[in-house]
């Protein structure tokens, strides 16, 4: 098991809030060169290649902490584009059935809301908790600078949502859209 204390040591802390003004004290980029410096070949390949979407198809990756929390990501993706074909009327005969009772009911309270900026929103907070449920407890391990890795890579993704550009972005496309028609 690998000891990472120098590479932990490096890594700030950032907050999780959807607060996307503030800046993020380092990026997914530099993250993955640190874990190239201070982890082993296997490992760095790992963080490297970390993901906030998981094959549709479950692939070991050699990690215990990876393999669940693409277990679940997998699952609650698979819950809302079961709900989504559902709303559109659509078969979704194709998709596996979802086995995790707890991503379903995320999926259907996000599927359930009113903005999809809160519905975002609420995945993204579900996404944290399970990454706080299934952390390791030792914070110096592989696992846990994964753990670090994907969190970052959802504060990332939450600092991309802007409630002002996202507005701006559906008009523009709402006018083109009727420019079209006309």
């Amino acid at each position: 098991m690998e000891h990472l204390y120098y590479l932990v040591a490096q890594l700030p802390a950032f907050s999780l809030n959807d607060d996307s003004s503030q800046r993020l004290p380092i990026t997914a980029l530099y993250f993955k060169d640190l874990c190239v410096r201070f982890m082993s070949e296997k490992s760095a390949r790992l963080a490297e290649n970390l993901s906030l979407e998981p094959p549709l198809e479950a692939v070991p990756t050699g990690s215990a902490f990876l393999d669940a929390w693409y277990e679940k990501e997998r699952a609650l993706r698979l819950a809302l584009a079961q709900l989504r074909a559902l709303k559109m009327k659509k078969d979704a005969k194709d998709l596996p059935l979802p086995n995790d009772g707890e991503a379903v009911q995320a999926a259907r309270t996000a599927a359930g809301m009113d903005s999809p900026l809160s519905a975002e929103q609420y995945l993204n907070q579900y996404r944290v908790g399970v990454l706080d449920r299934i952390a390791p407890a030792d914070g110096f391990s592989a696992d846990a600078v994964y753990c670090y890795g994907l969190k970052l890579l959802l504060a990332e993704r939450m600092k991309k949502f802007n409630k002002d550009e996202g507005l701006a972005s559906y008009r523009k496309i709402y006018d083109e859209i009727l420019g079209e028609k006309k």
